[in-house]
């Protein structure tokens, strides 16, 4: 991985820093992940002048002081706070260990710097819906067609270009598949896509918001190689979730709970995008951690698998709204199995090397735009 995750160990606790974009853009060959497109909502700290300070220390006194009322929790509630109250001391340490790495802190503010040629796709910023695409009548009947990045370059091992020739695969309900080691680019209703080197993506017909309970229908042991697999969801700070993953959900994929990981959200100073006591809003986000049995292994198998510490915070600046930080990397050393793993992301809405991505918008970030071209001489960019 290089640098593209800083792990630190101030004070004898260990925290990661997540750096996004050198993580994606070991996926791509000829272009980059823009940035600017990236971050289209910098969490970037307010500035507040002397004059202007005083100004809002003024108004403040003439304000009548609101008098907090004491609110009562019920019992899923107070079983929510108990849950945090566990998980605060690793996010404040945390924290604390990123805010005294001023070298990485001095960086931050420049993730949005672009050191790369922007990509000229002639397209507006106005991307596809490919949920509304996918529930109209003539869906089926949608194709892409996938053929080589115009900046194409054989490498030793990889797919000859004879075998790469543009091709025509419906849209919605086949596997489109890049077995090249270069970037490809997939064109869609008059909108170009770039799709990672090996990597593949089932788009899936549309599919509504779905009840909690649609998942305990999903064949996870099915899809689990025969070897076995790590099992890794990202669920929300809401307690009600939380027991549904862990009494039910769970049990029913026959994954056996293993940890726990938080991504702490920061702002481009290193502070924390809102208080981490605030209860409906936490700056933080949970990672539920799992093993399931294969074909070839049995329930017994679990004693034999390597342990994930627990209680792990990783800390990046989010990016477009709920989009995740791409986590496999980290992960990679505990799946089970011989390498290369094979990897799966279920309702994805991006792609990656050595990924397979299902979903009705696994391509929703794939759209030229949040791409640029590679500038030879920016070399000091990854």
């Amino acid at each position: 991985m290089g640098d593209a995750i800083a792990k630190s160990n101030t004070r004898g606790y260990a925290y990661l820093y997540v750096h996004i974009f050198r993580v994606l853009n070991q996926s791509y060959t000829n272009v980059r992940v823009n940035s600017s497109s990236y971050y289209s909502r910098f969490f970037e700290p307010v500035q507040i002048d002397e004059e202007d300070k005083d100004g809002v220390q003024n108004n403040k006194r003439k304000r009548k002081r609101k008098v907090k009322k004491t609110v009562m929790l019920n019992l899923r509630e107070q079983e929510a706070d108990e849950r945090h109250q566990r998980a605060k001391p690793f996010l404040v340490k945390a924290h604390e260990c990123l805010m005294e790495a001023s070298d990485l802190l001095l960086n931050l503010p420049k993730l949005r710097s672009d050191k790369l040629i922007a990509s000229d796709s002639g397209q507006s910023s106005d991307g596809h819906s490919f949920v509304e695409l996918g529930s109209v009548w003539q869906a089926p009947l949608f194709e892409i067609a996938l053929a080589p990045h115009q900046d194409y370059r054989q490498t030793e091992g990889s797919v000859s270009v004879q075998n790469c020739e543009k091709r025509n695969i419906p849209a919605f309900g086949s596997l489109v598949a890049n077995e090249t080691n270069s970037d490809m680019e997939a064109d869609f209703l008059n909108r170009r896509y770039i799709i990672p080197k090996q990597s593949s993506f089932y788009m899936h017909v549309m599919y509504p918001t779905l009840p909690n309970r649609y998942f305990l229908s999903l064949p996870i042991m099915r899809l689990a190689h025969a070897d076995g697999a790590l099992v890794a969801l990202w669920v929300t700070n809401k307690e009600k979730l939380r027991i549904f993953v862990e009494k039910e959900l769970f049990p029913k994929w026959g994954v056996k709970y293993m940890a726990t990981h938080y991504w702490l959200k920061v702002k481009a100073d290193g502070s924390l995008i809102g208080e981490l006591d605030l209860f409906h809003h936490r700056p933080y986000e949970c990672l539920v951690l799992g093993y399931c049995h294969g074909k070839n292994e049995d329930a017994e198998c679990f004693s034999r698998l390597k342990s994930i510490p627990d209680a792990q915070v990783f800390i990046s600046i989010p990016g477009d709204y709920s989009r995740k930080p791409p986590i496999g990397e980290m992960l990679r050393k505990y799946i089970p199995g011989s390498a290369p793993a094979h990897c799966l992301e279920l309702f994805a809405r991006e792609l990656l090397a050595g990924w397979t991505s299902w979903g009705n918008e696994p391509l929703r970030f794939q759209d030229t735009r949040y791409f640029s071209k590679i500038d030879q001489q920016a070399t000091s960019y990854e």
